[in-house]
């Protein structure tokens, strides 16, 4: 415990709040496999709330020392942390459960945020919040997926009747429900703040908003993010947070990927493209989507920026399709073989207008498509293949005889119906699509059973 607090005395004399949290994490660093042990062993549940104390005396003073608030504040804040490391050792042999880290952990959060409420804890520690925020969400998660896996074991045994069997509806996400609670704490606890923006705890609100987006999004419960958006918008203009290019960019691109999947799942393709998802991938140039110059390297920080331009595309490429009829190229997602699988084949579809072959590939994709909600943004993309099939038949159709000796020969813009309904049974299986589909420029002569296109623009966006 004397390294522990040598390290606090270090950090809070600097007053590095990054350093602080590190002497909360429930991780040990690498090249001290054994700290946490060490650590927790260093006292017994006894002694730990006067040690404490006496390490943080001992080693504050020469450095500056702690009000006799803020000493009562952190002693309560590492006699937690002691207690949490308990369950997180005793869990790691098998002696206890993810709950039960989750509940020691959630008295830990609890501490921390009394002490900016109750004992002046300064605006520089924040990053103290972004750690015990960060694994209380993961320990939520961890102790809803170990809470499944019991109540499925239960109802696997044969001895036990249906009466004790668990509910089936149960809310096996109960656990991040909860945690959810607790991070709009942090959340208001950084928004109101106060103090002068200079040292405000608002420089702490879109790590929190990008956790709770997380949260959100893990609970299926999207939706709700957008109420955090509008406070957000409600405090910045009044300029009473920081502007959002303040902050460090690891932040602003998680909120700004957010940001731009709730406008996709809002079915604002337009805003999620043009403002958000495209600015945040590299690969992009303005009215385009290609394969940026620069490959994913194969470091840690080129592997995490391969994953997160993978996220961005998820949503990105839908967008471009609806929007501006871009298709994914080979090229543009060789760097990532699931997008790949996933979208390619419908891309290929599309192209060839091609009705029962994306049918099909959009089925056998569909559980993925539907896990990362782009199905029914996707299930659109037929219509461009339709639409594609009969820019097909029109070029087929070849040209008109002149009316003049020498004028230039136009395309016939009279095409039969009949031709039309068989490429659509062709290309789909049988099946006949409405005649009335409005996917060119045009209109029906149902007397003549003929299409009737205009000369110029019969197919937007193709120059035909």
């Amino acid at each position: 415990m004397n390294e522990l607090f040598e390290e606090f005395a270090q950090a809070h004399a600097s007053r590095n709040g990054y350093a602080l949290a590190q002497t909360l994490a429930p991780v040990a660093p690498l090249n001290q496999q054994h700290k946490l042990t060490q650590v927790h062993q260093s006292t017994n549940s006894y002694s730990v709330k006067g040690d404490v104390k006496h390490f943080l005396k001992t080693h504050m003073p020469q450095r500056g020392g702690l009000s006799q608030d803020e000493l009562n504040g952190w002693s309560e804040v590492y006699m937690a942390y002691w207690k949490a490391l308990g369950e997180i050792l005793a869990g790691e042999s098998g002696k206890s459960s993810w709950t039960k880290v989750y509940e020691a952990w959630k008295e830990l959060t609890s501490v921390l945020i009394r002490g900016y409420n109750t004992h002046g804890f300064e605006a520089w520690t924040i990053p103290t919040l972004y750690m015990v925020g960060k694994y209380l969400r993961l320990f939520a998660i961890k102790s809803d997926v170990e809470r499944r896996q019991s109540s499925a074991s239960r109802m696997s045994m044969p001895a036990l009747t249906a009466d004790d069997l668990v509910d089936p509806e149960a809310d096996y996400q109960a656990q991040l429900r909860d945690c959810e609670q607790h991070l709009k704490r942090i959340f208001t606890l950084c928004l109101t703040d106060r103090a002068p923006l200079e040292e405000s705890r608002k420089w702490g609100i879109y790590f929190i908003v990008n956790l709770l987006f997380k949260t959100y999004f893990k609970l299926n419960s999207a939706s709700v993010s957008r109420t955090i958006l509008t406070s957000l918008a409600a405090y910045s203009q009044r300029n009473d947070i920081p502007p959002l290019e303040a902050f460090p960019k690891s932040q602003r691109v998680t909120f700004r990927y957010y940001e731009g999947v709730l406008f996709f799942l809002e079915e604002n393709y337009l805003q999620a493209c043009l403002t958000r998802l495209r600015k945040l991938h590299p690969a992009n140039r303005p009215g385009r989507l290609r394969q940026s110059s620069r490959k994913p390297g194969s470091s840690a920080h080129g592997m995490q920026r391969r994953i997160s331009s993978s996220r961005i595309l998820t949503y990105l490429i839908p967008c471009r399709l609806l929007t501006s009829r871009v298709l994914p190229t080979k090229k543009l997602l060789e760097p990532y073989p699931r997008l790949q699988e996933l979208f390619l084949p419908l891309a290929q579809c599309i192209r060839r207008g091609d009705l029962r072959s994306f049918d099909l590939a959009l089925q056998e994709r569909e559980d993925d498509f539907v896990k990362r909600r782009i199905y029914l943004t996707l299930e659109r993309g037929r219509d461009i293949a339709l639409r594609n099939l009969l820019r097909k038949v029109f070029i087929a159709g070849g040209f008109e005889e002149p009316k003049q000796e020498g004028a230039p020969a136009l395309r016939r813009t009279r095409i039969p119906l009949a031709e039309f309904q068989a490429a659509i049974s062709m290309a789909s299986g049988g099946t006949i699509i409405d005649p009335d589909e409005e996917l060119m420029k045009g209109y029906i002569s149902r007397g003549h059973a003929t299409v009737v296109l205009s000369k110029k623009g019969a197919f937007p966006g193709t120059g035909v």
